[in-house]
């Protein structure tokens, strides 16, 4: 059954190299023939697809400090061309060694048995990384399978100076959110809170995690599938009551209209992800110095949770001969300091680990008055909450945007969006031959 490999315990068949893959060696490759060594026939060679700008450089710290290991990186497009592609590439026998996994598309790797479950070779990096976001990269019975390279901590940004012209206070739980956004529309009717968009599903599975949402989750061979959770279907009655009650904009997020009304400061907040600053800065310019970063409202007062939108992690092909030596490069790019560093200075990367975000000091231009931006975004990235994403999570963001424009049109029904979410990934889980459970 394609689920098996999911719920299987760790193998320890490649302990030995895990001890060799933390203990910052050459990482020289060797073998024994009677009891006498016997030198390599050459380096291992692997091959890396990755989207990350200059990976090519950073990647030539490790070769040079790692002769018997050179990895060589393949630039790809990333999203989901770069999953399918590299899906085909598994079922035709020729992955690269490594690839970057989206955190949402890894459940997806495993099914179909492309990617390696590297618990054994990962177990000494596990303290480099919080809970949270170790559980996305972790399926079944604590199988993992990536390290994570870079994730998406969820923030509320606002435009400072305009709550103190609307004299609102900084929202610290939903229902502040939603007064807030009353008193706004009261006081100026040109002018919004916020949005909901109805087409970033990312968007609202990281506000689900917030609320404690737990999608997928596995038990053996078996799945159970929850979209329309108690925690889910909190968040989807909350942001449709607003937008019925019309206190909440409609409007998409990254389209030009959303792109105006964050620079004409007719839309004064944004639940986003850390990776903010980078958006803002270009749809927004007039904003500059002028937004500000805080925590999500909570859903109950003296909470502090979060969620995740987007990030990805690095994962081992399951097809490549050098999987220990894949496993050794991976830790090494996501946890060490010198690596670390070429990914935030060179990549452009905001690191999962907790390691990379205290090497973040200065904060983004943008938020140059925010002098702790990185140090605020270190600990609401602290506080997000772990999620297990499914197998078939495109078919959900789907039927997300689908279900969802159909409701934000008829300002109604977001619980039978959220029922349509799940019925539309238990019946194509069903088809593709998973086992559910009851």
């Amino acid at each position: 059954m394609r689920t098996n490999r999911l719920a299987a315990t760790a193998v320890a068949i490649l302990a030995t190299a895990l001890l060799t893959a933390c203990s910052g060696s050459s990482g020289e490759p060797s073998s024994t023939a009677a009891g006498k060594s016997v030198a390599p026939a050459g380096p291992v060679r692997l091959t890396y697809w990755t989207w990350v700008p200059s990976m090519d450089k950073i990647v030539e710290g490790w070769n040079r400090t790692h002769p018997g290991i050179q990895v060589t990186v393949s630039k790809q497009a990333g999203g989901d061309d770069a999953a399918a592609k590299f899906l085909t590439a598994a079922k035709a026998g020729n992955p690269p060694d490594l690839v970057q996994a989206e955190y949402q598309m890894l459940p997806s790797f495993v099914a179909a048995d492309a990617v390696a479950d590297i618990t054994a070779e990962t177990a000494q990096v596990k303290g480099e990384f919080g809970e949270g976001i170790w559980g996305l990269v972790t399926l079944g019975t604590d199988a993992v399978y990536a390290v994570p390279q870079d994730s998406g901590p969820m923030m509320l940004y606002y435009r400072r100076d305009l709550f103190e012209k609307y004299g609102i206070e900084v929202p610290k739980t939903w229902d502040e959110y939603a007064e807030a956004a009353r008193t706004v529309r009261k006081k100026d009717p040109k002018v919004f809170l916020g949005t909901f968009s109805s087409k970033d599903p990312g968007w609202f599975t990281g506000l689900a995690q917030q609320a404690g949402a737990q999608w997928w989750s596995i038990n053996g061979d078996a799945w159970k599938v929850a979209i329309d959770d108690a925690a889910t279907q909190k968040v989807a009655g909350y942001w449709g009551g607003l937008v019925k009650e019309g206190v909440i904009d409609t409007m998409p997020y990254f389209t030009p209209e959303w792109n105006k009304a964050l620079n004409d400061g007719t839309l004064l907040t944004w639940p986003s992800a850390v990776w903010g600053p980078g958006v803002l800065s270009s749809n927004a310019p007039k904003g500059k110095g002028k937004w500000a970063v805080a925590p999500l409202p909570q859903w109950n007062a003296g909470e502090s949770h979060s969620g995740f939108w987007g990030g990805s992690s690095t994962a081992v092909a399951a097809k490549s001969p050098n999987k220990a030596a894949a496993a050794q490069f991976a830790a090494w790019l996501n946890t060490d300091p010198q690596a670390l560093r070429a990914l935030i200075d060179q990549g452009a990367v905001y690191p999962a680990s907790t390691k990379g975000g205290s090497l973040l000091t200065t904060p983004p231009g943008y938020f140059s008055n925010q002098p702790g931006f990185w140090q605020q975004a270190a600990a609401i990235g602290a506080s997000a909450r772990g999620f297990t994403f499914g197998p078939d999570v495109n078919v959900t963001y789907n039927a997300y945007k689908d279900a969802f424009d159909k409701a934000v049109a008829a300002k109604a029904g977001f619980p039978a969006a959220l029922r349509t979410m799940q019925d539309v990934t238990v019946a194509d889980m069903r088809r593709s031959g998973f086992t559910l459970a009851q």
